[in-house]
């Protein structure tokens, strides 16, 4: 099926609320599509999305009418995920050791965004801006974090979470690639060193 046949087979949204086999396949299409525009390019069909997400290419035009709305629902997943781990990881482990496994999933999901960069250019082209509340959320995250940090007394609170995302764009930069992980993950380790409490004369 050609890109122009896709877009021919286009059916109304449905506005009723999903059912749990709905978003079941909802969620396994954006999986399948962060796979695909990462791996494949922007020019993917959308017919090969389904495939691999086990569904018809009806139930994804169901659940995301055209190609720009898929990048952007399927981008939008992943800091949905990233911004709710922080509150996940705060349940299961203490402030510290969450902030630190926060940096990891922060790490995956810039690689992520990297990945599917040509096709969230093709999403900014057609005049949608997915990353409008990006900043803002990933913000909170990382407010969350240290303010559970400084209160339990594992990080210093004087720490301004904009400057600790910056940090960690920095090493994404630096050394985002997977060959890199590991010394991705000793530049975290300086980072979160950096960002734990000391009681005054402390070395």
């Amino acid at each position: 099926m050609s890109r122009d046949d896709e877009e021919d087979a286009v059916p109304p949204p449905d506005p009723r609320p999903l059912r749990a086999d709905a978003r079941r396949n909802r969620e396994r299409l954006l999986d399948a599509a962060v796979r695909a525009f990462s791996h494949d390019g922007p020019e993917v069909t959308l017919e090969a999305i389904a495939k691999d997400a086990g569904v018809g290419i009806g139930t994804l035009y169901r659940h995301f009418p055209t190609r720009e709305a898929l990048v952007e629902a399927a981008y939008r997943n992943e800091l949905t995920r990233l911004c709710d781990a922080a509150a996940e990881l705060l349940a299961t482990m203490p402030p510290g050791e969450a902030t630190r496994a926060w940096m990891d999933r922060f790490l995956d999901y810039m690689t992520t965004k990297r990945g599917m960069s040509d096709a969230l250019h093709a999403v900014i082209a057609s005049g949608c801006n997915p990353f409008t509340e990006s900043r803002d959320r990933m913000e909170a995250a990382m407010t969350t974090l240290l303010q559970a940090g400084a209160d339990d007394g594992a990080v210093r609170a004087d720490v301004d979470p904009i400057d600790v995302l910056r940090s960690l764009v920095g090493v994404t930069l630096v050394a985002g690639e997977p060959d890199q992980r590991d010394q991705a993950g000793r530049m975290l380790d300086l980072l979160m060193d950096g960002l734990r409490y000391r009681a005054a004369g402390t070395p």
